[in-house]
């Protein structure tokens, strides 16, 4: 495959094969990036550091026919990194907040807890599937698209994306319950 030899070339500083591989993967890394953080600057001052870590990590990759799917970890990683600390820093808001308005409800904090929720659902998934679902659910990729993408036959795809979704809402309605 054409981008597995990218990733061995980026590896050994080709600056040529990360600028292809960059031109082919950019379009889908930074849908599945904004898919997550819903801010066009945030995904896309999160999309250079993900291709930085490509840059840097290249030469750790290991061969399994999916280049695209490792890419997609490292952006899902450097996400959930933004949104642990960007929910440490919400958290302190409010901690401010409370104490200036006792009794009023903060959205930025029910905002967080939402988020909080799904988060933790999709990280019962295992990482493939997690990625199937982001990339069709919430980057607005088609099934042959995400499929394409993850170097799977479109019917595995879709029963992939079938089972984990089915998974999500149980997690989810669990969660409500508990809540």
């Amino acid at each position: 495959m054409i981008q597995e030899e990218w990733i061995q070339n980026i590896a050994e500083g080709d600056r040529e094969a990360f600028r292809l591989f960059y031109q082919e993967a950019a379009g889908p890394v930074y849908s599945f990036i904004l898919s997550l953080t819903k801010d066009p600057h945030e995904a896309e001052d999160l999309m250079q550091d993900t291709f930085l870590a490509v840059w840097d990590s290249a030469s750790s990759y290991e061969n399994q026919g999916k280049p695209l799917a490792w890419v997609f970890t490292i952006a899902r990683h450097l996400c959930y990194m933004r949104f642990r600390q960007r929910k440490r820093e919400t958290d302190l808001e409010g901690m401010e907040q409370e104490k200036r308005e006792e009794g009023q409800v903060s959205l930025v904090l029910e905002q967080a807890a939402d988020r909080s929720v799904l988060l933790d659902a999709l990280d019962a998934l295992r990482e493939e599937d997690r990625q199937i679902v982001l990339l069709y659910a919430a980057a607005g990729l088609k099934h042959r698209e995400v499929a394409r993408a993850m170097n799977l036959p479109l019917a595995t795809e879709l029963s992939k994306y079938n089972r984990s979704m089915k998974k999500l809402q149980k997690i989810l309605r669990n969660a409500e319950k508990d809540a």
